[in-house]
């Protein structure tokens, strides 16, 4: 599996895939001053590991990487000569490929085309471990294109730390957090028609991964499949997985006599493979597929169904925060809406036109916010509002639960609303563009981070609104890309169980005592935990578990009344 590949005028500096870890070497002939250079691919992936086990004669486990592996054995590959220097290194390619779609006769081959052209894209950033000979560096720089002192970067210890995960997959149970399985939310375990419970007692809100994905949405699907009184199901597709039995249930739902609409978003990144694959896999089966909006990515997660009930036509639908993907539903902390509610199946067939069709007059939504038009104008409004309230010595609030907040614009009308008066609370995962905490710009502003066993995933938006407090979920980050570039969709929460439960959620994560967070300089320290309080994670696991204990003993004592 390795290839040495020496650099001279006879021999050309190599290709260097994406991503890629790679030696350069510097060698010479024992009786020789003069020196040459060598590249040696390191053969990770596609089945060959970073780690190597090293046996010991005691109980620990040690391990090496195959990179030092390979250093500590360069003789093999280079016998008689002298390695006076070897240095790791790997380049990142841009991602970023997209042609003009507007002048696409058809999509499929463009997004095809793109991905044989991202194999060869630019280098935008070479990393390399510390220690590395200058001269090495400036050649690999020069080599590569990349200014040096821009676009290259060391590395402290491992680069590729990804690759670690492979160490996960010991039969260390010591050293991993306890076994979580995700459990049935407590109105829908033991119902025999989910469209019932949901017209009996929803809308319901689903918290993942404290509750199955499986026993919810795969079941909710499902079931539409299957119901011989579902006519119709529209679903969007942006990512799933290959175990995941959502594509089963779609095709099945066609074989039973049901229309089926998927909007697959076939420019998701890094996924555009796959979900080519499922697109022709879904069109085989007969099901109308689109790839939505020209110029637009198709980001919300939505299900729409049409069902006759016993007194008309009803709309069922599902409104989620994270992707219709069994493998994440397990890792990622998401949200999603279960509902019949009438005015919010009448925006989804307005938007699912608009996805199948791209005309846009007249659009008009009654609760839904879509993005790119309606979404971004609205957070401003509400955001706006409180700045209002605020300065009139009223109470004024905001918490914005995101993955990242990087819109110029909300990020300018929040720092208003600071100076205003308005306590602004956010929980930011990723990169946030707020700096919480400036005295004369951000005092009333604080910014935490919650990092866990469980990838923090959904968006939450609460404002406070003189006591009739607005509560949205949705797909949308407060991005400019979401905002204005994809089409999203935020959902008011009218309910007031599934506010109550918001409130819980939000008021539990910004009192995590693990919590990361945010210093005026834009640094993070870790909250002080000293007697170990559990994480919010931990107490939404608790929770979870109180609640589907408390509804089996419900309905025990329910049957047992019955009989």
């Amino acid at each position: 599996m390795i290839t040495p590949q020496a650099i001279d005028p006879a021999h050309p500096f190599p290709f260097v895939s994406n991503l890629s870890l790679n030696l350069l070497i510097k060698l010479r002939y024992p009786d020789k001053n003069r020196t040459s250079m060598a590249r040696v691919k390191v053969p990770v992936g596609q089945g060959g590991k970073r780690f190597i086990h090293v046996p010991t004669e005691d109980e620990n486990t040690q391990f090496i990487t195959l990179e030092d592996l390979l250093i500590s054995n360069l003789d093999l590959l280079f016998p008689n000569m002298i390695v006076e220097k070897v240095d790791l290194f790997r380049v990142t390619r841009n991602a970023v490929t997209e042609k003009n779609e507007e002048k696409a006769e058809d999509l499929l081959e463009l997004i095809e085309d793109e991905l044989r052209e991202r194999r060869f894209a630019p280098i935008v950033r070479l990393e390399y471990a510390s220690g590395i000979d200058p001269i090495h560096k400036g050649m690999l720089a020069a080599e590569l294109n990349l200014n040096e002192d821009k676009d290259t970067f060391e590395v402290q210890g491992l680069i590729a730390k990804r690759d670690l995960l492979e160490l996960h997959s010991l039969n260390r149970p010591d050293l991993k957090d306890p076994p979580h399985t995700p459990l049935d939310h407590e109105h829908l375990h033991g119902e025999d028609n989910i469209f019932h419970a949901i017209r009996r007692s929803g809308p319901f809100l689903i918290q993942l991964p404290y509750e199955s994905f499986k026993s919810s949405v795969e079941r909710f699907l499902k079931d539409a499949s299957q119901d011989p009184k579902v006519l119709g199901i529209k679903m969007t597709l942006y990512r799933t997985s290959a175990d995941s039995k959502i594509i089963d249930y779609l095709i099945d739902a066609s074989h039973n006599g049901k229309q089926v609409t998927v909007v697959v978003e076939v420019k998701a990144r890094f996924d555009e493979s796959a979900n080519i694959r499922w697109a022709n896999h879904l069109e085989e089966a007969g099901i109308h597929v689109t790839y939505g909006i020209v110029g637009l990515k198709t980001h919300a997660k939505l299900i729409h169904v049409i069902r006759q009930d016993y007194d008309g036509l009803r709309r069922y639908a599902h409104i989620g925060t994270g992707n219709y993907h069994s493998g994440t539903a397990r890792l990622y902390s998401d949200f999603g809406i279960l509902t019949a509610e009438p005015e919010i199946g009448e925006d989804l067939t307005e938007l699912f036109n608009y996805l199948t069709t791209g005309y846009t007059p007249n659009r008009h939504y009654q609760k839904i916010l879509p993005a790119p038009k309606q979404m971004k104008p609205a957070l401003l409004s509400y955001i706006e509002r409180e700045i209002e309230q605020a300065k009139a010595g009223k109470k004024a609030a905001i918490c914005l639960k995101t993955n990242a907040l990087e819109d110029v614009d909300i990020a300018n009308k929040l720092y208003q609303a600071s100076q205003a008066g308005c306590r602004v609370q956010l929980i930011v995962r990723d990169s946030c563009r707020i700096i919480a905490g400036v005295e004369g710009l951000s005092e009333n502003i604080s910014v935490i981070s919650i990092v866990g066993r469980f990838l923090e995933h959904a968006r939450v938006y609460y404002f406070y609104n003189q006591g009739q407090e607005n509560y949205f979920i949705g797909s949308a980050d407060l991005m400019h890309r979401n905002l204005e570039s994809r089409v999203e969709v935020l959902i008011p929460i009218c309910a007031p169980h599934i506010r109550h439960k918001l409130n819980y959620f939000l008021t539990t994560q910004l009192n995590d005592p693990s919590a990361w967070h945010m210093q005026p300089d834009g640094s993070y320290k870790r909250r002080k935990n000293p007697k170990h309080h559990p994480s919010a994670q931990q107490q939404f696991i608790d929770q979870a578990n109180i609640r589907y204990k408390e509804a089996s003993r419900l309905r025990h004592r329910k049957m047992r009344s019955l009989s």
